[in-house]
């Protein structure tokens, strides 16, 4: 008997988180696969890390500068003829054929077909339609309410009442006193005898012979097969199961810490070959740019370009004023010659146009007026 005082264990809320659990110790076992592991696959994921990178950068190239642009122009180009040959055919079509045609029969199928028949409807058959029912009414329905109600309701009520009397006295009767005066003492008595004779002794049979045999087989069957295999799980293959686990583990690790130096590996051979190519080739290229191309261009500028195009500016006008005075001469002495052949063009003489009004309105004044009548 436990004579101590056991501290309550106090129930855990939702505000009171669970501790974090210790992380457990390592055995030798991994410590000692750890090492060898990660050596040997980091030679192996190195190259492979290598290769990799090398081709994400080409292909992420080739998709920016290669693939992309001509993707969209082949988009573009197959969005455009597929309108042109799918998309504004039909909506022509549809806007400028099917549309007035449907409008147009549309209103020809109401005038010929819709307003004759809302006419027909209103002013023909409605009032035939409202007279047919009060006939019908007046003449079938009244009188079969009239004979249901006072002539078929009772004597459905007397033939029914006749017909379940007569159903009970044949049927129903019969069966009850039978169920009740022979079926049931009969069925008391059988079972009885049954319980007696079979069920009591199978009873005993189980508890004095059968369950004592099945424990003993149960015994036998723990023994011969349940224990050998309880002990080969528990001593043999539970502990290669979790050594063969802690070396999958180790060796997955073992991968992504390689794939991770590799990928620090690539990086950094990645920036050494960008910077040798920068200082084989994009430096000497930018320095002959700058130190020579540029003051040779600067140089080339100043000294032949713009001279050669002022010189040609002002060719081009001497060239047009020479040509805007030979333009001149050759008017000039064509209208001598056309002078000298046909005379001198008549002057129009100037038609006095006749006004009653001055052309430069005035202020009308208490002395003047505008009007023929008033005037001196």
């Amino acid at each position: 008997m436990d004579l101590e005082k056991r501290p309550q264990q106090q129930p855990l809320t939702p505000e009171q988180p669970l501790a974090p659990a210790r992380p457990q110790a390592e055995g030798c076992l991994a410590v000692a696969i750890r090492i060898p592991v990660r050596i040997v696959v980091l030679v192996l994921v190195v190259p492979v890390r290598l290769v990799w990178d090398a081709l994400a950068v080409c292909g992420h190239f080739l998709y920016r500068n290669a693939l992309r642009p001509v993707g969209r122009a082949i988009a573009t180009v197959l969005t455009w003829l597929f309108k042109a040959v799918f998309v504004w055919p039909w909506v022509g079509l549809w806007r400028y054929a099917l549309v007035p045609v449907g409008k147009g029969l549309a209103w020809l199928g109401r005038m010929l077909v819709v307003v004759p028949a809302v006419w027909l409807h209103t002013h023909v058959l409605t009032p035939t339609g409202r007279g047919i029912a009060w006939l019908g009414r007046v003449l079938f329905v009244i009188p079969a309410v009239w004979l249901y109600t006072r002539v078929l309701t009772p004597v459905g009520h007397g033939i029914g009442a006749a017909l379940v009397w007569l159903f009970k006295a044949v049927f129903v009767w019969p069966w009850v006193g039978l169920w009740r005066y022979v079926v049931v003492p009969v069925g008391v008595a059988i079972a009885w005898l049954v319980r007696t004779l079979i069920v009591v002794p199978a009873g005993w049979l189980y508890r004095a012979v059968l369950t004592p045999l099945g424990h003993g087989i149960a015994t036998l069957f723990r023994w011969i097969f349940v224990l050998p295999l309880l002990a080969l799980w528990r001593w043999v293959l539970a502990p290669l199961g979790r050594a063969l686990a802690v070396v999958a583990r180790e060796i997955g690790d073992a991968f992504g810490h390689a794939w991770r130096i590799a990928g620090h590996i690539s990086l950094a051979v990645g920036r050494f070959l960008g910077k040798l190519l920068r200082w084989i080739f994009v430096e000497p290229v930018r320095w002959a740019y700058r130190s020579v191309l540029t003051p040779v261009g600067h140089v080339v500028r100043d000294a032949l370009w713009r001279p050669a195009a002022a010189a040609a500016r002002s060719v081009g006008r001497t060239t047009r004023q020479a040509l805007a005075s030979v333009r001149d001469s050759v008017r000039q002495a064509r209208a001598d010659v056309r002078r000298m052949l046909f005379g001198a063009p008549k002057e129009p003489v100037p038609v006095p146009v006749a006004r009653r009004e001055p052309d430069t309105p005035e202020a009308r004044t208490l002395g003047s007026s505008t009007t023929a009548l008033m005037k001196d």
